[in-house]
């Protein structure tokens, strides 16, 4: 779940996430025949493979993560053999709580585990968003991989997506993490996600060619963007205004959460967000209907969208002795508003991934 920083991961910004405690569980067992078969408790379908001759492309299935993963660890010179594996997840596909990452890292734990080596959790991160960028074709930055893997209880990530330095930043104890899920995801979202990365792109070429140091948004400054204006289509500068001011708001939330001051990174959450629907245009009405729901109820600090957009989850801070209260009221607000009953998680950020071995009975 990240905190705050969107789109900006990509961008070789800032981010501030944090792992939250649901789980992608995978239990993995050798075979002797050279097969990988993968089932999973969510999806009917079960696949086979070759584990030495498997797939150069995409099925467009649940396994695509899975196989991605184990192609990477082909590729880095790591053999792998036959083995069962079955995947249960607890996170909500769909809900922009990065799913799809969690399986990847506990894929890459799990084919790890059977083949005698070890990777840096940092190149397993690395490695599973090589994954979904060559395999599944999915343009994403690398947080949701890194935090997978370096979450930690009470804390949340703040991540440079350049260096792949990271600092961890304490969540005050009297607040709690209360995400709801708008339960709709719209079909548009994975195209334009790779077009807002190719507009961002754009406005670095643009820019780069008056200051070659600039290599990414995250080289730009707010002022040095608005004196290059006439010089980049509207849009593309709506798009690297967003992503230029975010990296700053992640970096005063850094800031205000470790000061206590509460009030202000509430602030910044919706900031984030107004920049998110009328900048980047990622938002949607179920999105916007959601932060709007949830202002003004006691113990709330501050909200946003969470994730790629176009639907999915928003995060709130809520003061902890009145999230439980919080959280049925904006359901309800929610339903009203909307006509969908949302669901809503009470959490609070959690340990990233390990292993854990057991012995079949």
């Amino acid at each position: 779940m990240n905190l705050i920083g969107e789109h900006t991961d990509y961008n070789d910004g800032f981010v501030l996430p944090s792992a939250i405690g649901f789980y992608t569980h995978i239990a993995v067992s050798p075979r002797s025949d050279g097969k990988l078969v993968l089932r999973s408790t969510e999806f009917p379908r079960e696949f086979e493979f070759l584990a030495e001759s498997l797939p150069s492309q995409k099925l467009g299935e649940w396994c695509d993560y899975v196989l991605g993963v184990a192609t990477q660890l082909v590729k880095a010179g790591i053999a792998l053999g036959g083995a069962d594996l079955l995947v249960h997840g607890e996170v909500p596909v769909g809900s922009g709580l990065s799913s799809s990452a969690s399986l990847a890292v506990a894929s890459a734990l799990a084919l790890l585990s059977l083949s005698g080596k070890t990777l840096q959790l940092k190149e397993i991160a690395k490695l599973c968003q090589r994954a979904e960028n060559e395999f599944v074709g999915a343009r994403v930055g690398i947080m949701d991989q890194f935090v997978s893997c370096h979450g930690k209880a009470g804390h949340a990530v703040l991540l440079d997506c350049r260096s792949l330095d990271y600092e961890l930043v304490p969540i005050p104890e009297q607040v709690q993490l209360v995400i709801c899920n708008t339960m709709v995801k719209h079909e548009l979202s994975g195209g334009e996600y790779n077009m807002r990365r190719a507009q961002c792109e754009e406005g670095v070429r643009i820019l780069s060619h008056s200051n070659p140091k600039i290599r990414a948004l995250r080289d730009v400054t707010v002022r040095e963007l608005q004196g290059r204006r006439s010089e980049i289509p509207e849009v593309v500068f709506r798009r690297c205004l967003h992503v230029v001011k975010e990296n700053e708001r992640v970096l005063e939330t850094k800031k205000f959460l470790e000061s206590g001051d509460l009030t202000s990174v509430g602030e910044l959450m919706l900031d984030s967000h107004e920049s998110l629907r009328d900048l980047y245009e990622v938002s949607c009405r179920e999105l916007d209907a959601m932060v709007e729901a949830a202002k003004g109820f006691p113990g709330w600090i501050g909200g946003r969208m969470t994730g790629g957009g176009f639907g999915g989850c928003t995060v709130n801070l809520v003061v902890r002795e009145q999230a439980n209260s919080f959280a049925a009221a904006i359901a309800s607000r929610y339903q009203k508003e909307i006509g969908i009953h949302p669901d809503v998680y009470v959490c609070s950020a959690a340990d990233g991934a390990g292993a854990e071995a057991t012995t079949a009975g």
